[in-house]
């Protein structure tokens, strides 16, 4: 069940909006690195034999890279440590030089949401530094 729009003001929040595609529904990330600049958008869509397809555009190289070689994943794979590694972390240790680059965890909550093994709902890591010892 959705929240109420009344909980968000009248307005409904980023998540909600959908994206069509051929017709179809997807499920979209938007994700904004950080430090480097670099923005990354995910499109992932579900076909008819249940993997999920996979449009990857980013200003970031190695993550031009990743995108050229993940294009289809099997989500009951991506959303779980258990037996094989999800390909999205496989890919990103190969063509991604950051450990904490966010886009790998970005396309798995994408796939996630299009398999229906998620609700759309942004996530946040907020970072600071103190001067207090």
């Amino acid at each position: 069940m959705r929240p109420s729009i009344t909980r968000f003001g009248g307005q409904r929040p980023a998540y909600y909006r959908q994206s069509v595609h051929w017709g179809r529904h997807l499920a979209k990330a938007e994700i904004c690195s950080g430090v480097c600049g670099f923005n990354t958008t995910v499109e992932a869509q579900k076909d008819e034999t249940g993997q999920v397809e996979l449009t990857i555009e980013s200003d970031c190289k190695t993550i031009q890279r990743l995108a050229a070689v993940l294009t289809q994943v099997d989500p009951y794979r991506e959303f779980t440590y258990t037996g094989e590694a999800p390909l999205t972390f496989e890919g990103a240790a190969e063509h991604c030089s950051h450990a904490a680059c966010p886009v790998p965890v970005g396309i798995i909550k994408a796939v996630e949401i299009e398999a229906g093994l998620a609700l759309p709902a942004d996530v946040s890591i907020k970072l600071s530094k103190s001067d207090k010892e």
